[in-house]
């Protein structure tokens, strides 16, 4: 597939609203087999299809469990709450401090358009809802505190 160029905060697409997909066709499988490639091209841990200039509400997820693909997710429930560093793709170089719920529900369709749900914590949770916040046009500078540059 394709490794497509990760697209940094100053484009305005990381601060819109990216738009639901209405079905699931070959463009969305040929997107989330790039986006796959992508974020492990830049060892990543997530990634959101705005970051590559596609607004579209499409996220995929990889903390070692294996990869994990969101057509159109949403939060269906939090608990709890945790205090961890985050970096971004599309932020290069920056750290922060981001308050998150510890615990999360994270509802959508998979690749096939079958309804899935993920009960996640810890590093799992925090990357579900750092890649749906990139869906909601907000990027975790947005929520840090103590930024500083990556050392």
């Amino acid at each position: 597939m394709a490794v497509y160029k990760i697209v940094v905060a100053e484009d305005e697409i990381l601060r819109k609203k990216a738009k639901q997909v209405p079905s699931i066709e070959n463009n969305i499988y040929k997107l989330l087999d790039n986006m796959k490639d992508t974020m492990y091209e830049y060892n990543g841990v997530g990634l959101a299809a705005p970051q590559i200039g596609i607004s579209k509400r499409v996220i995929i997820v990889d903390v070692g469990k294996g990869l994990i693909e969101l057509i159109n997710p949403k939060v269906e429930s939090v608990q709890g709450s945790d205090t961890q560093t985050e970096g971004c793709l599309s932020v290069p170089g920056v750290l922060g401090d981001v308050h998150r719920p510890l615990e999360v529900q994270v509802s959508g369709l998979n690749r096939k358009g079958e309804e899935v749900s993920y009960n996640a914590t810890g590093l799992f949770a925090r990357a579900l809802q750092h890649e749906i916040d990139h869906l909601n046009g907000i990027l975790f500078i947005d929520k840090s505190i103590n930024l500083r540059k990556e050392k």
